[in-house]
């Protein structure tokens, strides 16, 4: 970082005060935990010595998502995955590795350059976290090399041959030459740069060939071309009549003279950028949210680049002339694992039609409280709660059908929703805006915050309000996170409020390949504290005493500790007790105190989580009753499932939850979640068999050790075994015959 935009020291103060990892204890905040000596009777510890940072007892966030990126390259690698859905997972590995460049990555980068050194849990420094990644990073590109040379080879042996332009014959190079210059050449622009063409800006994650040429008139002096490869053109072309597919790239490369006439080609390279996209953003006295957040993301287009991958360069020159104009240092640049971004790979395998190499095709199944077309799906709730497991269970009849109806239900008088992720053509959105327009009382929280969603959000907010729905954009310094809706609604006797809680996001597209979970309920002990929760949302509510619902950041951490704590006094008076918890990452220090002190209580602590744990299972005296596991499946594992068995001899009698919040210190402390308790007798049953079916699986599941490293829970290879997810697809059929598929086709008829 140039001097010149370096913070002032005051600023540099409150961007540390405001940047820095919170500080992790045990007991209050105003008060210093005493520290005791590890005692040892029995060979029982009785209390885990600790400081704020301790690689002993916590494992590094950083290095736990870059072995979580290592399991998803694993499905790529496993034989027993479909060949085409191989493609896929190595797409979303890289996929993976760009976001962790552009928010962990670039997160440590600006602690550094802005002085900050507080530690990770784990007593790591930003720059010795850096230098942690920097080692790890090598090791992965390489599999990934590995793995998208292996496949391209499988490919070819299947009858698809990703070929280079040079291999070609005269006839196809004819054909990908036609179509150059009728469908590509017209949408390309080369940029030079000389004195009267500065360098061209390089926008994130966009591929470009750098090109060096000299004038033949004038040898001496080299002159750089930039190239950015469109990604409006499909990147795979498909050589007529042939099973050959070329990559856009390297038919750009082929007729790099044809973009500079009568100038010498010295040489190329394929070169990308990935730039910083954490924020520092300080909003507690900014008068217009969206304002700021309308600023933040044209000053994101112009962040300080964290990583430049490089390709086959076949001049010097070009990568010295990148470095310097990007003003980069050596460890900012990595080589890249193929000519062209791996997650390419993902529309490759789109562009065939081989149904032998992909998963067979799910119909979620419509849920059996649900399956009575007279029965309005009020009525449905007023028999019983509902519990809803995506995308084994259908989204678009339950979910979907629950806001859509009530948009149209005369007798609904108001809606309120939260909205993280809704997706393009959100049918949510839709329905808000016809309950508005008949004249319901309709509000809608749009979190303007989702990281890499704010334009969309952004573009709803504004369409919401033009139909005058009443939007709110959630509390000051705080994502809402929130999974949440309400429907008021006047019956016979009296108004009765309807509400969904869930553990996903409400979008449509992502409800077929994400397991989620949600309650469709009328239980007054939970929709009364749901109307006070969006009170707290919309208004100035200080509620705190919530009885039902667990909230963030009201009173989620104080009951987590408490529930932890209980199963702890349980197991000491000899009672049963038992912790579950399914979740996406974990790194929050005081949870993981409060289960290593449960564990040395012999209470067993079961957790499946699918990314990082920071946790350390298994160390003599302080974890021996943790288990740690990993999921991953054609479905990504987000549910998230909390059980305490709360000293009931049948483990079903335990106290279930489920809701939007993982156990990481921003969910607990510094986002507005929400997570339901389950009443329920039919639906603790169907999460405790969920649970079970998770804790059981050998087929897609790994196992957390002592030292942070993951091994599968079973190394066979054996085809015939079923894992978790197609069991889940499975019992989802023989349970209930109506599949979504046919509700659309009898709509349609």
């Amino acid at each position: 970082m140039d001097k010149e935009t370096k913070p002032s020291k005051d600023k540099k103060e409150a961007l540390k005060e405001a940047k820095a990892p919170k500080v992790y204890q045990t007991g209050t905040e105003n008060k210093k935990p005493s520290v005791k000596k590890n005692i040892r009777k029995k060979k029982k510890i009785k209390y885990v010595e600790h400081t704020r940072s301790s690689n002993l007892i916590f494992s590094n966030r950083e290095l736990g998502w870059l072995n979580f990126n290592l399991r998803v390259l694993a499905e790529v690698e496993d034989t027993r995955n479909p060949l085409l859905e191989r493609l896929k997972f190595l797409g979303i590995s890289s996929s993976n590795l760009d976001e962790f460049f552009m928010k962990r990555v670039g997160g440590l980068k600006r602690h550094v350059a802005y002085g900050i050194s507080a530690k990770s849990s784990d007593g790591q420094t930003p720059e010795m976290q850096l230098n942690m990644i920097m080692k790890k990073i090598p090791a992965m590109l390489k599999k990934q090399r590995d793995c998208s040379e292996h496949l391209l080879k499988e490919l070819k042996k299947k009858g698809c041959e990703v070929v280079a332009f040079n291999d070609l014959k005269e006839a196809e190079k004819k054909y990908v030459n036609e179509f150059f210059d009728t469908n590509i050449f017209p949408v390309l622009t080369p940029l030079s740069v000389d004195p009267g063409h500065p360098f061209p800006f390089i926008s994130n994650l966009s591929s470009s060939l750098g090109v060096s040429l000299v004038n033949p008139h004038n040898e001496d002096e080299k002159l750089f071309a930039r190239v950015k490869v469109p990604r409006v053109i499909n990147q795979w072309i498909a050589v007529e009549g042939t099973t050959k597919f070329i990559h856009l790239i390297e038919i750009i490369r082929a007729r790099l003279s044809d973009l500079f006439p009568s100038m010498k080609v010295v040489g190329h390279v394929l070169f990308r950028v990935s730039r910083n996209a954490d924020s520092d953003r300080e909003e507690e006295d900014v008068e217009d949210l969206l304002a700021m957040i309308e600023e933040e993301l044209r000053q994101r287009r112009f962040a300080e680049i964290v990583r430049l991958e490089i390709g086959l360069c076949t001049d010097p020159w070009l990568k010295t002339f990148l470095v310097e104009q990007l003003e980069l240092k050596p460890e900012d640049i990595f080589s890249m694992p193929q000519e062209f971004d791996l997650t390419d790979f993902s529309m490759l395998a789109q562009s065939l039609h081989w149904i032998d190499e992909k998963y067979s095709t799910w119909s979620p199944v419509v849920p059996a409280a649900l399956s009575d077309p007279l029965l309005s799906i009020f009525d449905a709730i007023k028999k019983g709660d509902i519990l809803l497991h995506h995308p084994f269970e259908s989204f678009s009849s339950s979910v979907e059908r629950f806001i859509r109806d009530a948009s149209v239900d005369p007798d609904v008088l108001a809606i309120k929703m939260t909205l993280y992720r809704t997706g393009d053509n959100s049918p949510f959105i839709k329905a808000l805006i016809e309950a508005a327009e008949l004249g319901k009382q309709v509000v809608c929280l749009i979190e303007l915050k989702a990281r890499f969603d704010e334009e969309r959000n952004i573009y709803w907010a504004q369409e919401l309000e033009n139909a005058g729905v009443h939007v709110v954009y959630g509390v000051v310094g705080l994502k809402t996170h929130a999974k949440t809706a309400l429907v008021v609604r006047k019956e016979a006797d009296r108004v009765r409020t309807y509400a969904h809680i869930g553990t996903g996001n409400y979008n449509s597209a992502t409800s077929r390949f994400y397991t989620d979970l949600g309650l469709l309920t009328c239980d007054e002990r939970i929709t009364k504290e749901l109307v006070e929760f969006f009170n707290y949302l919309t208004g100035k509510s200080l509620k705190q005493d919530y009885q039902h619902l667990i909230l963030a950041p009201v009173n989620m951490f104080t009951k987590f500790k408490e529930l932890i704590h209980r199963e702890r006094d349980h197991v000491k008076a000899g009672r049963p007790g038992m912790v579950i918890a399914k979740f996406n990452n974990m790194e929050e220090n005081d949870i993981s105190l409060a289960l290593y002190e449960a564990s040395q209580n012999k209470v067993p602590v079961n957790l499946l989580v699918r990314g990082f744990c920071c946790i350390k299972p298994n160390i003599k005296g302080v974890s021996e009753t943790i288990t740690v596991q990993s999921t991953l499946g054609r479905f990504l594992e987000h549910s998230r499932i909390f059980y305490f068995r709360n000293g009931k001899e049948n483990p079903v009698d335990g106290d279930f939850f489920i809701g939007s919040a993982d156990w990481m210190y921003r969910n607990l402390h510094a986002r507005v979640e929400a997570i339901t308790p389950i009443y329920d007798k039919a639906a603790k049953e169907k999460l405790w068999f969920i649970l079970q079916s998770y804790w059981n699986d050998t087929r897609q599941t790994w196992i957390m050790k002592s030292d942070a490293s993951y091994e599968r829970k079973q190394k066979t290879t054996d085809h015939g075994v079923m894992g978790v997810q197609a069991e889940l697809m499975k019992m989802a059929v023989q349970q209930q015959h109506v599949t979504e598929d046919d509700l659309i086709k009898e709509e349609k008829e």
